[in-house]
């Protein structure tokens, strides 16, 4: 359980003496190399001067487009806490073979004691071959040192609480109590009312990508800590409010109820207690006739680049998100096709990135079909996986009821939001093609299913570009990379504003 007894006391001021918007870079046209990135990295840490203790946040191998883990390699090298490699294909899912090379940081710094602890979330541990495939093979050879597990039930210490009056009003006064300020242990251990005694700061680094989100309308900023590495009931009742606002009217919006929660928690709780800096990317696949400086595969490009403290470095990100993130359709799609890659998406937990990135998008009565061949089980989280599988996606009327005749949803307000955020309402139709679930379990929790290796071979994933396509049934939309994006038609994104 959290650790009530820690509430945040300390006002004392950082030492630092950056502007707390120190780097916004990029455009939809920007295409920041390794060498550009690394460079904008290298500055920025020697302007925070020399540090003994650095604990980075990134995101985990769900997030693997985001950068971060190429960006961790970086700051890393940087302390000289790895040996700096020139990439052949650092942060690809194939491997990374590396040509050790003798260049040299700009810094004075000693090596510092650097501490990574992945933004889980309610996610499963990051296996050593995903931090290998991710953040490179100097860093998986040190995982057992260096990279730590973020337990949402039991690694948690409530600094504060957001008033009442703020969930009342993102609920529509249906829920009424406070939200938890939740952080992990190792976060809060870095606060500088802790540290006054010593010759450096220590210093936090969180890292993720900008894109549209289900849940808090634009992912990362401060999510990546209070539920990155947040607790139990901060994420539950998170999920919650954002399962009651209305994920409809939630994706896609910068500023909203819910952010305004975890505004006021940074603002109040946070700011001043950790010299902590945001660095935030926004990615996008490369357009046709483009081709990317970087060392990436899968045909993306870093878009954005974004250094700060505070929401400033946020907006400025999600503004650009926007524009290279979010496609607008002229008419609704009746069959659309989403792939999941097996790396990232083993579970429908995350998989159904695939239905809330689309939903906008569908045309009543239309069909979402998605190839889901590293798909293996339900929740990330043993206890999510079962309730998922006891109650299924029956849509919000159904799934309130079962919330308020059943005390085991109650104590997981998360899983309500997911299975509501996993249904279309009876709109469209879902068929979904997993890996290694059986047809009896897809239609248990309230999906269709098909075979997998037939509809792969009506819908060959090698061939198929993304976006609208043609076969003998007509025409049908692809989209690889569910997560990258946000697609809507503009009458209902304008309807779901309202």
């Amino acid at each position: 359980m959290a650790d009530r007894n820690e509430k945040a006391k300390s006002t004392t001021k950082t030492t630092t003496t950056l502007p707390s918007l120190y780097l916004a870079e990029g455009s939809e046209s920007s295409d920041i190399s390794d060498a550009q990135l690394r460079d904008f990295l290298s500055k920025f840490l020697d302007s925070l001067g020399e540090r003994d203790e650095i604990l980075i946040l990134p995101p985990d191998f769900s997030r693997f487009h985001s950068q971060a883990g190429k960006i961790t390699k970086f700051i890393c090298e940087h302390y000289k806490f790895i040996p700096t490699k020139e990439e052949d294909n650092v942060g690809t899912k194939d491997g990374n073979s590396q040509i050790e090379t003798n260049a040299e940081t700009t810094t004075g710094v000693g090596v510092p004691n650097i501490e990574i602890l992945p933004a889980l979330g309610t996610h499963a541990p990051m296996t050593v071959d995903e931090i290998r495939k991710m953040f490179g093979e100097e860093l998986a050879q040190k995982s057992a040192e260096c990279f730590f597990v973020h337990d949402w039930r039991n690694d948690v210490v409530t600094i504060g609480e957001v008033p009442n009056e703020l969930v009342l009003k993102a609920t529509y006064n249906a829920v009424d109590r406070t939200w938890p300020v939740q952080l992990n242990k190792m976060v809060w251990a870095k606060r500088l009312a802790n540290n006054n005694n010593k010759p450096r700061r220590p210093l936090v680094l969180s890292i993720g990508q900008v894109v549209p989100h289900e849940v808090m309308g634009m992912s990362n900023f401060n999510k990546n800590l209070f539920v990155g590495t947040g607790g139990v009931e901060a994420i539950n009742l998170s999920h919650f409010i954002g399962a009651v606002h209305g994920m409809e009217r939630m994706m896609g919006r910068k500023d909203n109820p819910l952010r305004d929660i975890l505004n006021h928690a940074s603002q109040h709780f946070l700011q001043n207690e950790l010299d902590l800096w945001y660095i935030l990317t926004v990615v996008s696949p490369l357009k046709e006739g483009e081709s990317s400086s970087s060392n990436n595969d899968d045909n993306l490009c870093l878009r954005g680049l974004y250094i700060g403290r505070d929401v400033e470095c946020y907006s400025q990100a999600c503004d650009l998100s926007l524009k290279v993130n979010f496609t607008v359709l002229d008419k609704p799609i009746s069959r659309c096709v989403v792939y999941l890659d097996p790396h990232e998406f083993h579970s429908t937990w995350l998989g159904n990135k695939a239905i809330y990135r689309t939903r906008m998008a569908m045309a009543d009565q239309g069909r979402l079909i998605i190839l889901a061949p590293g798909v293996k089980r339900f929740g990330e989280d043993d206890q999510v996986d079962k309730l998922i599988r006891k109650y299924g996606y029956k849509g919000t009327p159904i799934t309130m009821q079962q919330m308020k005749d059943h005390v085991e949803l109650q104590d997981n307000l998360s899983a309500v939001a997911h299975l509501i955020h996993g249904s279309s309402e009876g709109r469209f139709h879902i068929t979904y093609c997993p890996g290694h679930l059986t047809r009896d379990e897809i239609i248990s929790v309230g999906f269709d299913y098909d075979d997998l290796d037939q509809v792969s071979q009506r819908y060959n994933v090698a061939t198929l570009q993304d976006g609208w396509n043609t076969d003998e049934k007509g025409e049908f939309y692809f989209i690889s990379k569910p997560a990258l994006g946000l697609w809507a038609v503009e009458s209902r994104f304008q309807e779901d504003t309202v």
